[in-house]
């Protein structure tokens, strides 16, 4: 029987890893695959750890590490010939691992991810958020460049092949690693057919942003890792035109001219719209596009913030989290 190894990273989850933990049993069981469950806790302050433990759950306490330390910290006492990461606030579908290695077995991919989706009790931002990145419901399977590790599934010698995770890395070290892999030669597949469900979130707009911003603070290290490659490049320059696009219009407005003061505002909305665009055509939905619209707006102005502060060195204090 072939065994899977699902890695689990953790902070303060109490109210999602049971539910987390029982639907991945479960896509192992249904897909025939003994199943070894190993959260790795950054310090939790709360009864997560021990709900882990009730549901069978190998335990590692690795407290003050960043996300990627702690993701390969689980892989490295992992013995399956498969590897899985999942978020902590993930619930699997059951049919997750068996459609994934039936792709495998036919040679169509190597690294699998499915799209990921909010329950309907989310705020719209969180659904309009999740839905910019998920493939159309018409469409089952497209081949990408970088999957996120919401949920990533792969044989273990790709994960070795690609030497593990950036420890050094506050985000994106999902995007550095599959880069990584698909420079390497592996195909890396993006799944619609089955999707997750996130329920961790983000339950106000203070949350939505904090996230965002922290999220952006690698923005200058992938450059370093990864070099100064346009996919790279794109959104950190969009944020870049949109802040002196403000500049520009609070100018304006100093030196006595409302009028190209307006018209600098205006192009400040054309980035968010073009992203907003890109991402929402495929859907064919106006509204989807209207609301990522204001949401891009919003994150190309946060990114700024975050390109500036990374360049000050400045690091958010945030445990690293599942």
């Amino acid at each position: 029987m072939s065994r899977i190894s699902i890695v689990i990273p953790m902070y303060n989850e109490a109210r999602h890893i049971g539910r987390t933990l029982l639907a991945a049993q479960r896509a192992a069981n249904a897909a025939g695959l003994a199943c070894e469950l190993i959260v790795v806790d950054n310090g939790s302050q709360d009864q997560g750890p021990e709900i882990a433990r009730q549901f069978g759950a190998q335990v590692l306490v690795v407290p003050g590490v960043l996300i990627g330390a702690l993701r390969n910290r689980g892989a490295q006492v992992a013995s399956g010939e498969w590897l899985a990461f999942i978020d902590a606030d993930i619930e699997m579908p059951e049919d997750w691992l068996t459609h994934l290695l039936e792709l495998e077995t036919a040679d169509i991919a190597d690294v699998f991810g499915l799209d990921l989706y909010t329950p309907a009790q989310a705020p719209w931002y969180a659904t309009a958020w999740h839905r910019r990145t998920s493939l159309p419901l018409r469409h089952t399977m497209q081949r990408v460049d970088w999957l996120p590790t919401a949920n990533l599934l792969m044989r273990r010698q790709w994960f070795d092949r690609a030497g593990g995770f950036n420890e050094t890395l506050r985000t994106g070290e999902d995007k550095d690693l599959t880069l990584r892999l698909t420079a390497k030669g592996a195909r890396l597949l993006s799944v619609n057919e089955y999707t997750a469900l996130h329920w961790g979130y983000e339950m106000n707009w203070r949350e939505w942003m904090g996230k965002e911003l922290w999220r952006q603070g690698s923005l200058v290290q992938l450059l370093r890792t990864n070099g100064l490659s346009l996919r790279l490049l794109r959104f950190p320059m969009l944020a870049v035109l949109v802040w002196l696009l403000d500049l520009l219009a609070i100018f304006a407005l100093v030196t006595g001219a409302p009028q190209h003061a307006l018209m600098m505002g205006l192009l400040t909305t054309v980035p968010g719209l073009a992203l907003s665009w890109h991402q929402s055509h495929k859907h064919r939905n106006p509204w989807l596009t209207l609301q990522l619209w204001g949401l891009h707006w919003v994150r190309l102005h946060l990114a700024g913030a975050a390109l500036v502060l990374s360049l000050c060195h400045w690091k958010a204090r945030r445990p690293a989290r599942g």
